[in-house]
């Protein structure tokens, strides 16, 4: 069967609405840089208002993670593996939930950040929004790997942006080390309550670089079978 004719049984496959929902998921992480920074301010109107925007993101992509459910095929002429893709969209999916769940929890206790640890705490945020970035990036060459039959160069370019995407975590645990140790020294002065859901948001916004990791690695057991 000629390459076009061969691609064309698969054009309406959800190769395409996978990288569209990779892509929302990212777009309600990245809105958390500027959401700590109103908070940084206690800004609360304008955190409030990224706050319905990261929920409207996390619902749009939840249309889209059903949507690519109900339509995935289920014939022979599956480019991937279906279970793969299902949990590949279902792991999506969790950084648009971890960030909807981050501005809500901050937002619900008018939680404020210590300035002492303000700068590092923002720069944290950003390397976890990196993670989700590089996942996004890696689940848009699926397209051009179904185009090579996932062999060849792109493989090795996918392969090169998940060594990244793993490094990028690294970077996030060990900035997760520095900034509980910065709280430390910091929360003797701080309400004991507060404190403690200080440390489950510095834990949730870990989540999104480890979410963005297992995202890379059920992309990378695609490209192993």
């Amino acid at each position: 069967m000629p390459t076009n004719a061969f691609l064309g049984v698969f054009a309406k496959s959800p190769i395409k609405p996978m990288e569209d929902h990779i892509k929302k998921v990212h777009q309600a992480s990245k809105a958390l840089i500027p959401f700590f920074h109103h908070v940084f301010k206690e800004e609360w109107a304008q955190a409030e208002e990224i706050r319905l925007d990261i929920r409207n993101l996390e619902r749009e992509a939840d249309d889209m993670k059903r949507n690519i459910r109900l339509q995935l095929p289920r014939g022979l002429f599956m480019p991937v593996e279906r279970t793969d893709l299902l949990e590949l969209v279902t792991q999506q999916d969790k950084i648009a939930n971890k960030a909807k769940d981050i501005a809500g929890r901050v937002i619900g206790r008018e939680m404020t950040i210590p300035k002492e640890i303000q700068t590092d705490f923002l720069a944290y945020v950003t390397r976890c929004v990196d993670a989700t970035k590089q996942a996004s990036k890696a689940i848009n060459e699926l397209d051009e790997l179904l185009e090579t039959g996932f062999k060849g160069r792109e493989v090795t370019l996918v392969e090169k942006m998940l060594v990244e995407l793993d490094a990028i975590e690294q970077d996030t645990d060990d900035m997760q080390i520095k900034i509980r140790r910065q709280l430390r020294d910091v929360e003797d002065g701080l309400n004991p309550v507060d404190v403690m859901f200080l440390y489950k948001i510095i834990e949730w916004v870990g989540e999104l670089a480890d979410i963005a990791e297992r995202v890379g690695s059920r992309l990378e057991l695609m490209l192993a079978r």
